[in-house]
């Protein structure tokens, strides 16, 4: 039998979010009804609401979640009623030419559930992400869901669903950051603290960190930046390869996604440095660079999805390393709120004032 339950959702473009009634389905065959314990407010919620992902309003907001099965379709078995889990938003089909040549986080054909969730006058709503977790109960697929440390704060671990996992991915997954490497980390935000946070865990002997804003700066210390440039009084380039011998990073991290970021990002790094591009361009932005400049230089230019992470690996290792002390994942969580909160949550995301916020219900 279907529940109403709180969501919140987007009605049209650059309007305020609203919080209303929605409707959940009963789980169908390979589905999951999952009751929400905290939501992370991510930027791409923002950008969903703002109209920068595609026009298929109304939206249900909110994908950076965790909380525990309620009910389960025919034919799940890796979940069952009462698992304490974390949502994400690549579920692998393990059947596309990706899956099949041992690539699944590179998935092409990742699932979500196929029932609608929907207003109370029947009206459709668009999950953010396939999730839609600003709400009491969302309806996923079941590869949707990674069972983890049910001791674990939800608050914390939720976070792993997407900017957490997108940034330590980058550095540990896509960058293969390992002991000893310099890395250089452009934007700290959310995404690039947790890129910064990555690359101390696995050992990294320097971690520059990069932005604009020197609140920001402070926060990656916190992580563990062990030396900080302000781009408006630098130049980025040329202070890494000072850092670094006159050499460049080995790895350097874009968590910008500008054009402008990702050429730093390519000049700044060794010979044979890796570059990652994290953060996520919009479509009309274009790059003018010399075509010779890419043929003399070696190593590897890298785009990261979601961290390049498989959930169902990454989700537990990472929560108990969490637990254990030594990935300190609670830093990431500056307030906790209600669901009526995710707005102005919105306009302290715009201005800087906070890496998250989480929606607890």
């Amino acid at each position: 039998m279907s529940q109403t339950v709180r969501g919140v959702i987007s009605r049209a473009k650059n309007q305020p979010v609203e919080l209303v009634d929605i409707v959940i389905p009963d789980p169908g065959p390979g589905e999951v009804v999952v009751d929400i314990t905290a939501c992370g407010v991510c930027h791409t919620d923002l950008t969903y609401r703002d109209g920068g992902i595609n026009d298929d309003y109304p939206f249900l907001l909110g994908h950076e979640a965790a909380g525990t099965v309620e009910a389960v379709g025919s034919g799940v078995t890796a979940v069952a009623p009462g698992d304490f889990v974390i949502l994400n938003w690549r579920a692998v089909c393990g059947q596309c030419r990706a899956c099949k040549r041992g690539r699944p986080h590179l998935c092409f054909d990742t699932f979500n559930a196929e029932q609608p969730m929907t207003l109370t006058d029947g009206t459709a709503l668009s999950p953010a992400l396939g999730i839609g977790a600003f709400a009491d109960k969302t309806l996923v697929h079941a590869g949707q869901c990674t069972k983890v440390d049910e001791n674990a704060d939800p608050a914390v671990v939720g976070l792993l669903g997407c900017g957490v996992m997108a940034g330590v991915g980058a550095a540990i997954n896509t960058g293969a950051v390992t002991r000893d490497d310099t890395v250089a980390v452009i934007g700290c935000g959310g995404v690039g603290d947790a890129a910064i946070a990555g690359a101390k865990l696995v050992g990294a002997k320097k971690i520059i960190a990069v932005d604009t804003d020197n609140t920001k700066l402070d926060w990656a210390r916190d992580f563990g930046a062990t030396h900080t440039i302000n781009a408006q009084e630098l130049d980025v380039v040329e202070t890494i390869q000072d850092l670094t011998g006159g050499f460049g990073a080995d790895v350097v991290i874009d968590a910008v996604g500008r054009p402008e970021t990702w050429e730093q990002a390519f000049y700044a790094r060794d010979l044979a440095g890796t570059v990652v591009l994290v953060g996520v361009p919009t479509p009309e932005m274009r790059l003018d660079m010399p075509l010779v400049d890419f043929f003399s230089h070696g190593g590897s230019l890298k785009s990261s999805w979601y961290g390049d992470c498989l959930p169902e690996r990454d989700f537990p290792t990472l929560v108990d390393l969490y637990r254990q002390g030594r990935l300190p994942l609670e830093k990431f969580v500056t307030e906790r709120i209600e669901l009526g909160d995710v707005e102005a949550a919105f306009t302290k995301m715009h201005s800087g004032e906070v890496l998250r916020s989480v929606v607890i219900l």
